[in-house]
Parts: structure tokens; C-alpha cells; sequence
């Protein structure tokens, strides 16, 4: 699987980003996916995951009822639409494909490039 992350972007505090994440490969739908998200000199940490039929979601507590992580497997694509962004989300976000759907970055075998997401105060 061969992932593509994009929508980042310069945005100020209050605003949205809505980011995308593109697979490669027949078996899109049989896996599990998640974002991560790394700040500069911070380890990379978990913001949600949705499990491979989208029936499950996952959030870290830090953007819980700001984000909200879809997937469309009819076209590949799995989607983290975040809201009420604040400067503390600034990273360089990640998405990554797994057999699980959990928290942990040893869940995920697969991860795209990174987006950068900057939110000005």
C-alpha cells in the first residue's frame, strides 16, 4: 500500500483544514488507518484512527470533538477534517495503513510522506 497525504496548509487559530490521504492498492479496505501527527523536536503521536469498514473511530483526547476522521473506500481515500484548530496542532501530519486500528505507531505497517499543517495565533 502506498499512501499520499495533502490538504495542508497555513491557517489561522479558529480555522479548518480538511486532510487527505490517497492508497494505492486493491486492499485499501482491509486495513485499518491512522493519523499521527509530529511537531518539531516531538515524538510523533497518535490523533485518530478509523477502523478498515469506518464503523470504528479513535481520537486522542487533545482533539477530541475538533477532528473527525472518514473514510471513503470506494475511492480510496481516508479524510481528517479538523476544526477550532489552535497553534498546538502545528505539525507535520502523517497517515499510515495497518492491520489494526489502534493508538500505537507499531499498529500501522504503512505511512505516507507528511503534510504540513501550520496554525498561526
Amino acid at each position: 500500500v502506498q499512501l499520499q497525504a495533502s490538504g495542508g496548509g497555513l491557517v489561522q487559530a479558529g480555522g479548518s483544514l480538511r486532510l487527505s490521504c490517497a492508497a494505492s492498492g486493491r486492499t485499501f479496505s482491509s486495513y485499518g488507518m491512522g493519523w499521527f501527527r509530529q511537531a518539531p523536536g516531538k515524538d510523533r503521536e497518535f490523533v485518530a484512527a478509523i477502523s478498515w469498514s469506518g464503523g470504528n473511530t479513535y481520537y486522542a483526547d487533545s482533539v477530541k470533538g475538533r477532528f473527525t476522521i472518514s473514510r471513503d473506500n470506494a475511492k480510496n481515500t481516508v479524510y481528517l477534517q479538523m476544526n477550532s484548530l489552535k497553534p498546538e496542532d502545528t505539525a507535520v501530519y502523517y497517515c499510515a495503513a495497518g492491520l489494526g486500528h489502534g493508538p500505537s505507531i507499531g499498529d500501522y505497517e504503512y505511512w505516507g510522506q507528511g503534510t504540513q499543517v501550520t496554525v498561526s495565533s
